[in-house]
């Protein structure tokens, strides 16, 4: 019996390592969307700015409670050391002329409390503020929102510079791998008397500069693994996989299947730019209201005891109660008020403008991002053109350089333009997707 509870344990234990090793698995492993989800629900920085929207939103109902009945309790207990001392004129109680007795009023010990009520009536500050509330939460959704895009905008670069690094190392290793075999043939035909010395040097020399080539990429991707981790807010000492395929993201961009439809009223800077504008007026507002009285109503109830003895309880008590309503208005402030609200409608003036630069911007932005984008398909395609041109006649010369029609020195120059072809075409293709995120945040569509 105590045998098969043990190998039901062990069966237990090893289905749940299992399970968590794939569940480790598949966190580790991300698509670029999956990415900018993590990044969506794990950026310290989004953490931030979601933490503001909360503030503003409790900002909100802390306004909206200023017009809410407000209660107030007062409680008082006190003892005199000393009870005051008021002087009465002697001749009252048959004194001469002139003199006064003093006289002690009270009891040493009195006691009181209380309840107050208020209620807003009408004050055109409080409506236009809870209006202003509400824009300031619309504002920190705003910027929340456009928080999110460049967090989406940062990864979606790391992610690409990987996988470019990633790519860039296979295709190195490969030039490694035959670096060393050419070196590996020279050698022997150098060692069979068919090679000079100098065309075995100039290979290894070759090969070094492929050695080179691939620790280069290893730490670019390392770096470039770093700020993606640091941009999703992931572990930095946790390993990360990327599912994505390049050409599965440059395929697309070449062949422009990509359309997009500009309208800055979708963007987030047009859209922030309106919501400034909408603050400024209500700020105007609040200025102009300030003119306006406010009116509120109160309740009070009061009762109090008075006593020479310390246990106040056993006393009378002896109500009083109070209601009324009170009107404020400010009747002259030398010009104050009207300087305050001559200011605000510049400042809205202000908001206007910026609202017109704001859609003029994106609209110039959209345009520049549009050009730039259809350059940066043609200096893909020409670099990709090369790198294929360079990668043939480097590959005949190999040919030529086995069978000795070609010399070492001219091999190993075909090899530095290969290779330079190449990272000519990685950089083609980071800007031609850092370009395409360009465009789209240009539109909104990021």
């Amino acid at each position: 019996m105590m045998l098969k509870i043990r190998m039901y344990l062990l069966i237990l234990a090893m289905g749940l390592v299992a399970f968590e090793v794939n569940a480790q698995e598949d966190s580790l492993t991300f698509s670029l969307l999956e990415a900018q989800q993590y990044a969506m629900e794990n950026s310290y920085v989004l953490h931030n700015t979601s933490q503001d929207v909360e503030i503003a939103e409790r900002k909100v109902w802390e306004t909206i409670t200023i017009g809410l009945p407000q209660v107030s309790g007062t409680a008082n207990y006190n003892m005199f050391l000393n009870l005051p001392v008021s002087l009465l004129p002697a001749e009252i109680f048959g004194g001469e002329p002139g003199t006064y007795i003093p006289v002690k009023f009270g009891q040493d010990y009195n006691s009181d409390f209380g309840v107050n009520v208020s209620q807003m009536i009408f004050d055109g500050s409080y409506i236009v503020g809870v209006g202003s509330s509400q824009l300031y939460l619309n504002l920190s959704k705003q910027a929340h929102e456009k928080t999110e895009i460049d967090i989406r905008d940062a990864v979606a670069q790391a992610y690409y510079m990987v996988l470019i690094g990633q790519r860039y190392k296979m295709v190195m290793e490969e030039n490694l791998l035959n670096s060393k075999n050419l070196y590996n043939e020279t050698k022997i035909y150098f060692d069979n008397g068919f090679r000079e010395e100098q065309d075995v040097a100039q290979v290894k020399i070759m090969l070094r500069n492929a050695e080179n080539e691939v620790l280069r990429a290893v730490r670019e991707i390392s770096i470039a693994e770093i700020v993606l981790k640091y941009a999703m807010g992931y572990d930095l000492e946790t390993d990360i996989k990327l599912s994505g395929i390049l050409e599965n993201y440059i395929l697309p961009l070449v062949a422009h299947e990509n359309s997009f439809q500009f309208d800055f009223n979708n963007h987030i800077d047009y859209r922030m730019a309106q919501s400034n504008f909408q603050v400024s007026e209500k700020l105007l507002k609040l200025e102009k209201v300030a003119y306006l009285p406010s009116v509120s109503a109160f309740y009070n109830f009061n009762k109090a005891a008075y006593s020479n003895s310390s246990n106040i309880f056993k006393a009378n008590w002896y109500p009083s109660s109070l209601v009324g309503v009170q009107v404020s208005m400010r009747l002259f402030n030398s010009g104050q008020k009207r300087s305050k609200v001559q200011q605000a409608a510049i400042e809205l003036d202000k908001a206007a403008t910026e609202r017109k630069l704001a859609a003029i911007t994106l609209q110039k932005d959209y345009l520049t991002a549009k050009a730039e984008m259809e350059t940066a398909i043609e200096k893909f395609e020409n670099d990709r053109e090369n790198r294929d041109l360079a990668k043939g006649i480097l590959d005949k010369t190999k040919i030529k350089f086995n069978n000795g029609i070609s010399s070492s020195a001219e091999l190993s120059q075909l090899e530095t333009q290969y290779i330079n072809s190449f990272q000519a075409l990685v950089n083609s293709t980071m800007q031609l997707l850092q370009a395409d995120l360009k465009l789209k945040k240009a539109v909104g569509a990021l």
